[in-house]
């Protein structure tokens, strides 16, 4: 500040005592300061800006952006004049410095930034003109995240405008454990449009506005007090503020000039070679990232990028609606697999509403529960980590974890441990076929019900926990030597049962392995007579064995 006011002294001395003072134009374009402190997005690393999946999926980096260039101060301030903007954006040696730092050695991080703004600044400028205000204002997310939705600074403000905790809360935004809507495009950029209308409202000034944008009308306050004499002006009271906000308007200015004149320099902006057009669709229920990417086969990292402000992937849409961005044309896929996204390893996303101490069952509302269950797999050949994962439905970190296992390694025949939801049907599932002399059932899980046979293709299936029953489905194939002489009444004595689709299946071999056919459990499941589409963890309704087969087609069977 000593400098500041020195270099703004001995201007004054060289009009000579009796001098006039120097007038608000002289200030703007001789102040000088060597202790201006560049914001946190000057700090941006290109390679951090490699991560970004819109960069990665719709861009594609320029090869070079050649010899650094920068200009001439007469340069700079001609350019500037000529900017149709309302703001007023004078030149000084402060200014100047900025955009000697964006055309030299930030050359790379402009170029990303112009790739970026070609998707966020259409949300910026819809914004500002709704309010009708300076649209010069869509560059000061440039500044202030480097156009970064996902920006983070040392003190905590957060999302492209780099909003406060307590500033997010007195705008009305929502930031929890699982949303913060300071990451959030459309609502952070429309919140934060509004309160620059009332940070003008305040002052009158639009470099003022701006300032208490950056440290507080607090500060701005106090500038105002220390600088005296009225002083409404903000390079009058440049030397009064805080050292970030001496160089915020400065960065501004240098920010509109570059994202104007970027090509005159010899900057290639990063190419957007495909044109990302999105729309919403409104959520109330509860719903994982996961599940909307397996059933509508979009990639995750595309969701997150275009929904960050939900920060664990969860949409608490039973709280209240939320809107989910996605590519336009899934917007209707969504709408219209809205259940099956739901249904999509609903087991793996459940969450308990009430609890007993020492309970560990979960209530679903269809009267069946859902319990976690410690199961012991054996690493088969060819297997891996990722692989088993994907098998039980849990994470390949959750595995390593519970196995204390220091990396992702596995051999074959080694036994994991592994923490799996386990759902029971009991409510609802249909007991057992009676057999009237079997004998005592078994009670271990991988074992058949004594007096029966299944198929060796069945016996051969792996038995998954997570998507495994408890109750066992009833086998339809009967022991010879137990069949009872009255078929019908086996027949009679079974009721519709729920099943389970499992990988590989089609409606033909779950009709044959229980003892119907495929059009009767298309009819019992309300599916057009030509449908034959199930994926695997559907469930469907059996009909009772023997239901649709007519001796015509038994005759069939039994010379196949």
């Amino acid at each position: 500040m000593k400098k500041i006011l020195l270099s703004v002294a001995i201007c004054c001395m060289s009009l000579g005592c009796g001098a006039k003072s120097l007038s608000i134009l002289d200030i703007k374009h001789s102040i000088t300061d060597d202790n201006v402190i560049a914001p946190e997005s000057f700090e941006t690393k290109t390679k951090e800006l490699e991560e970004n999946f819109f960069l990665k999926r719709y861009a594609s980096r320029a090869q070079g952006n050649g010899t650094p260039r920068t200009g001439t101060p007469q340069e700079y301030e001609e350019l500037l004049s000529k900017l149709p903007a309302e703001i007023e954006l004078p030149y000084n040696s402060i200014v100047g410095k900025f955009i000697d730092m964006y055309l030299g050695k930030r050359r790379e991080l402009v170029a990303d930034m112009l790739a970026l703004n070609n998707y966020y600044g259409n949300i910026f400028v819809e914004e500002l003109m709704k309010e009708k205000l300076p649209l010069e204002l869509q560059y000061l997310p440039v500044i202030e995240s480097a156009v970064n939705p996902n920006a983070v600074s040392r003190a905590g403000a957060v999302g492209l405008w780099q909003i406060m905790p307590a500033t997010a809360t007195g705008l009305g935004l929502e930031v929890n454990s699982l949303v913060d809507q300071r990451r959030d495009p459309r609502l952070a950029t429309r919140h934060a449009v509004r309160y620059l209308k009332q940070l003008y409202d305040i002052y009158g000034d639009w470099s003022l506005a701006i300032a208490a944008y950056n440290c507080g009308p607090g500060n701005v306050n106090k500038a105002l007090r220390r600088a005296g004499g009225g002083k409404k002006d903000y390079w009058e009271i440049y030397p009064y503020l805080v050292a970030e906000t001496r160089g915020y308007v400065p960065a501004f200015i240098a920010a509109n000039f570059v994202m104007n004149y970027y090509n005159k320099y010899g900057i290639n902006p990063t190419l957007v070679k495909n044109k990302l057009v999105t729309d919403t669709v409104l959520v109330n229920k509860r719903v994982h990232f996961n599940q909307i990417a397996e059933v509508l086969n979009i990639p995750v990292e595309e969701i997150r990028m275009l929904n960050p402000q939900f920060r664990k992937d969860i949409i608490p849409g039973d709280n209240h609606p939320y809107a989910l961005v996605l590519p336009s044309q899934q917007c209707l896929s969504y709408i219209m697999s809205e259940d099956a996204i739901l249904d999509s390893n609903s087991e793996a996303y459940a969450r308990r509403t009430r609890v007993e101490p020492g309970e560990s069952t979960i209530a679903n509302a269809d009267g069946s529960t859902t319990r976690i269950v410690r199961v012991t797999h054996k690493v088969g050949r060819g297997e891996n980590l990722r692989a088993i994962a994907k098998k039980y439905g849990v994470s390949a970190t959750d595995i390593k974890k519970w196995n204390n296992m220091r990396s992702g390694k596995v051999k074959t025949g080694q036994k994991l441990v592994i923490e799996t939801v386990e759902r029971d049907n009991s409510n609802t599932a249909m007991a057992a076929v009676s057999t009237g002399s079997r004998s005592q059932q078994s009670t271990s899980q991988d074992s058949v019900q004594q007096g029966t046979t299944v198929d060796a293709a069945e016996a051969k299936m792996p038995r998954t926990p997570a998507t495994t029953m408890p109750v066992k489905e009833p086998v339809q194939k009967v022991a010879k030597a137990e069949q009872p002489k009255d078929k019908s009444t086996a027949v009679k004595a079974a009721q519709p049962t729920n099943y389970k689709v499992r990988n590989g299946d089609t409606l033909d071999k779950i009709a044959k392995r229980h003892g119907t056919t495929a059009a009767a459990i298309r009819k019992a499941n309300g599916m057009a007579a030509n449908d034959s589409r199930i994926r695997a963890g559907q469930t469907l309704k059996l009909p009772a064995p023997g239901t649709g087969i007519t001796k015509k087609s038994s005759k069939k069977r039994r010379k196949k």
